[in-house]
């Protein structure tokens, strides 16, 4: 009888008895997978990429990787883009006023904003979407029968170019800029410039009762197709060797413009409709930019990890919607740091 030698043996047993090592994408799946014990039932979906790449990606509550999901103000950093792509072709500049490509409303408040402090929700008009009594809040402005008279009617509070206030408000006066600089609906505009180079070719964009897109959200979009817009900002812009949304309109609008952790516990600063926040890691900071819309819809680009992060969720006006984002975005982050 052939004896085998008890070294060879013994090899053999550890071999078998060694659990298999973890992978950075099994690693990753597993944060995820931890979310199918959330008890709200309105967390949607979560894909990561890295590199371009899908490494971790679920759907919950119902949510598939074709559903369309209104990502609300996470369309406000859309509509920047929109904005950076009329600049890049001469059709608009960030130092001119509304009211130069909008005549029917350049007599009033709105109409003397520049558009840079429009960008950084420092028009200075008095609207507030946290404040219901605002002249110039979101519910109003959805509300009014004639948007164009409604914006005409919304009176200064401060100085442009001051105090930061969060507001949906301008975030449409940019939507309607750019159809008036480029002479298209912004939907098209959307479709030309952005979706169709990225091979967005499923969406669905919520109207004004003027039939005008909604510059300050109501898009809704695939959570792939968030990640590929998110992939594109990390890529500087440029999708497939060719340049979507110029460099430098990326890189001014992720710049911190004005400082806003006083005011927002989820973000240290704001650009042009995007926000930016330094996440502590295991001791390790690591800058995060993002789009960020009600219920916790998320689109986290993260330079330093090549990584992108994006999070559909439909818990609209409930604060734990945010929290869980950012929750679900530091796990992530932690469970990729323990590979690195």
């Amino acid at each position: 009888m052939c004896r085998l030698p008890l070294s060879f043996l013994s090899t053999l047993f550890l071999s078998c008895a060694a659990p298999a090592q973890e992978t950075p994408h099994s690693s990753l799946e597993r944060v995820l997978q931890a979310q199918d014990r959330d008890s709200h039932g309105d967390l949607r979906a979560v894909v990561v990429l890295r590199d371009g790449a899908i490494v971790a990606e679920r759907y919950y509550n119902g949510e598939t990787a074709d559903t369309l999901h209104d990502i609300r103000s996470a369309g406000k950093s859309i509509t920047a883009l929109l904005v950076g792509a009329a600049v890049a072709r001469g059709q608009l500049a960030t130092t001119k006023t509304v009211g130069e490509y909008w005549p029917e409303v350049a007599g009033s408040p709105a109409g003397k904003v520049a558009l840079d402090d429009l960008l950084t929700m420092r028009s200075g008009l008095a609207a507030f979407d946290e404040d219901g009594q605002s002249p110039g809040n979101e519910d109003k402005l959805d509300a009014a029968p004639d948007p164009a008279a409604f914006v005409r009617g919304v009176p200064a509070a401060t100085t442009p170019g001051g105090t930061y206030r969060y507001n949906s408000l301008g975030s449409y006066i940019a939507g309607r800029v750019v159809e008036n600089a480029s002479g298209a609906d912004l939907e098209d505009v959307a479709a030309k410039v952005l979706f169709a180079p990225l091979g967005i070719t499923r969406w669905s964009w919520g109207r004004d009762v003027a039939k005008h897109p909604k510059g300050q959200g109501n898009l809704s979009l695939r959570a792939r197709d968030t990640a590929k817009i998110g992939q594109m900002v990390l890529d500087d812009g440029v999708v497939d060797g060719k340049t979507v949304i110029d460099s430098a309109w990326i890189k001014a609008a992720l710049a911190p413009r004005v400082a806003i952790g006083a005011v927002d516990r989820y973000a240290d600063s704001y650009g042009y409709f995007w926000y930016a926040k330094t996440q502590d890691i295991g001791g390790q900071e690591i800058a995060v930019h993002f789009a960020s819309g009600n219920g916790g819809n998320k689109i986290y680009v993260i330079p330093a990890r090549r990584m992108v992060v994006s999070i559909a969720s439909s818990a609209y006006g409930k604060p734990y919607g945010q929290r869980r984002s950012e929750d679900i975005l530091k796990a992530i982050l932690k469970a990729d740091a323990t590979q690195m």
